[in-house]
């Protein structure tokens, strides 16, 4: 396995290598035209096009349909980069001709990848910055199916880390040959598998970025993906263990009478603000014996619902391999990539990383989570998991961190950001509260009450992460991006940042509610006073948990 110094050396070497063909694509001060960039001369990429567009009005046409008013003027270049023979690494670069600030951002995929997220690009030129966003290499794979990446371990490479690094060094190549100067400064936004991207690029190649926001981080991929095999598995066991939809909710709401505003919160909360604190137990919803009904839960079903607390384990020793989902992340709506969506499916979701493992004929049945997990982790681990805690050499060269995920997030399990921000702490600042204050002077964790994955939910979603609805303003008491900018370039570190909760998530439809969320490990507090939907009725406090109510894979499975 490479070691952490061999990576930082191989960042070095590569920094080097990119400084000789930035001189030699572009001299400063020298802008080029938008057109002549097909010329452009990069090692091992073509370049497909490069064309202008006039800005205006712009929906994106990716599955986020972000809506934008007025898009600044832009040039995009279209390229494919080819590391290996069996490598196709698809790339947009968007850069503004109006309102440019300087800067480059590089964007976040999600899934499988296999397209581009043009809400992300449109967001980043919206903002001022030249913006990139890549396939991944994965071209065929989309949304939760990764099989065309069967028997291609060069794409696994790209998928893993490759592609993101590659996408970086060629967009700010091109960055200096379009506006005739190199970005001043650079940063990366991403969401799921952007926050994988996020986290591997700080770990990986530490002088890409000055400061990099990593939301919902699926960085320890193989285990996470264990989760929704262990989920499926538990509602097909038994045809009494599927779980109907409606029934999510009926257990969604029962965790809200026992738990909402015992935790910090609002008593009208439709959420809980920190799902550590609740201890609901399924066994309460159980039906009179042989009986089933829909607002009650079978035997078989809440044995279910226990593997969606728990998470999956080795059942060989009991050693847990990925933290289950919080409590009060059950949600009906198959929009939140949830446990309803994954058992309406044929097969558990994202379960193409174990085909690629294992070949195209493997069958879930068959996974065992002892023996298999180790043959998982041996083919695909050091490329996809983006688990080391060793951010020395990212935080040496000024670099800043912050991650940011949901509470009620019901694909990525909410734990798994605190788990790597906990060991983050422990690695690089030490024990106790000076390891604490060490460590947040150079990364951030915010923690979002009520939010599902990446985007949406029933509490206040919207902050400038990744993926979301364009924030009120770029003022970083409400953007994270912003704040990430700002403590980058002025020092002034984020303590908090108010998110808001759109009617119907539509910012058009007018402000529902705000509340600030937090930098870990404090939460929002209700005052005991005031309009609940108003985010001076708040204020950052310590929350009563503790770390033996966190969850934390065993030590072969971790951080």
């Amino acid at each position: 396995m490479t070691t952490s110094s061999q990576l930082h050396v191989s960042a070095r070497s590569l920094a080097t290598v990119m400084l000789v063909l930035l001189a030699k694509t572009a001299s400063a001060g020298t802008p080029a035209t938008c057109e002549s960039l097909t010329n452009f001369k990069f090692a091992d990429t073509t370049i497909n096009s490069a064309t202008s567009y006039p800005g205006g009005p712009y929906v994106a046409p990716d599955a986020w349909h972000l809506a934008f008013t007025n898009l600044p003027p832009y040039c995009e270049v279209v390229a494919t980069i080819a590391p290996t023979p069996d490598s196709s690494i698809g790339v947009r670069v968007w850069m503004p001709t109006q309102r440019y600030n300087g800067r480059y951002l590089g964007t976040g995929n999600g899934g499988y990848a296999g397209g581009y997220f043009q809400s992300e690009l449109a967001d980043g030129i919206n903002r001022g910055f030249a913006t990139a966003n890549t396939d991944m290499g994965a071209s065929g794979a989309a949304g939760v199916n990764g099989d065309a990446l069967v028997g291609h371990p060069e794409k696994w490479k790209d998928f893993g880390w490759r592609a993101t690094h590659l996408m970086t060094t060629f967009s700010k190549a091109l960055i200096n040959a379009f506006y005739g100067d190199p970005a001043a400064k650079s940063y990366f936004t991403g969401c799921s598998t952007g926050g994988q991207q996020a986290l591997m690029e700080a770990q990986r190649f530490p002088y890409d970025y000055d400061g990099i926001l990593a939301g919902a981080p699926a960085f320890n991929r193989t285990h996470i993906h264990t989760v929704t095999v262990a989920q499926y598995r538990a509602t097909h066991i038994t045809p009494a263990a599927y779980i109907p939809a409606t029934k999510f909710d009926v257990v969604n709401q029962a965790v809200l009478t026992q738990c909402r505003a015992k935790d910090g919160g609002a008593t009208t909360d439709a959420f809980l603000t920190d799902p550590r604190l609740c201890k609901f137990d399924p066994a309460t919803l159980a039906c009179p014996a042989g009986l089933d009904a829909p607002n009650c839960l079978n035997p078989d079903q809440v044995a279910a619902m226990n593997v969606y607390y728990k998470g999956s384990v080795n059942l060989a020793t009991g050693a847990i391999i990925n933290p289950g989902n919080a409590r009060g992340s059950e949600t009906s709506n198959p929009a939140a990539l949830g446990f309803a969506l994954n058992e309406s499916l044929n097969e558990p979701s994202f379960d193409s990383l174990f085909k690629w493992v294992f070949g195209a004929t493997w069958q879930w049945q068959s996974f065992d989570f002892n023996r298999d997990m180790d043959s998982v982790d041996s083919v695909l681990a050091a490329d996809l998991n983006a688990t080391s805690t060793d951010l020395r050499a990212f935080f040496g060269n000024g670099g800043k961190l912050v991650m940011h995920a949901g509470w009620a997030d019901p694909l990525i399990p909410s734990q798994g950001a605190i788990n790597y921000y906990n060991a983050l702490i422990k690695n690089y600042g030490g024990n106790g509260n000076g390891g604490l204050k060490k460590a947040q002077a150079v990364a951030r964790l915010f923690m979002a009450p009520g939010m599902w994955h990446c985007a949406g939910g029933p509490g206040p979603n919207s902050y400038g992460g990744a993926i979301q609805q364009p924030p009120p303003s770029y003022d970083a008491q409400y953007d994270l991006l912003t704040s990430l900018t700002q403590w980058v370039e002025r020092g002034a570190a984020p303590n908090s940042v108010i998110a808001t909760k759109y009617n119907n998530d539509t910012p058009q439809a007018g402000i529902q509610a705000q509340r600030p969320i937090c930098s870990y490990p404090l939460i929002p507090v209700y005052r005991g006073a005031g309009d609940p939907n108003t985010a001076s009725s708040f204020v950052c406090a310590p929350s009563e948990t503790t770390a033996a109510d966190n969850p934390a894979p065993a030590p072969q499975y971790g951080p």
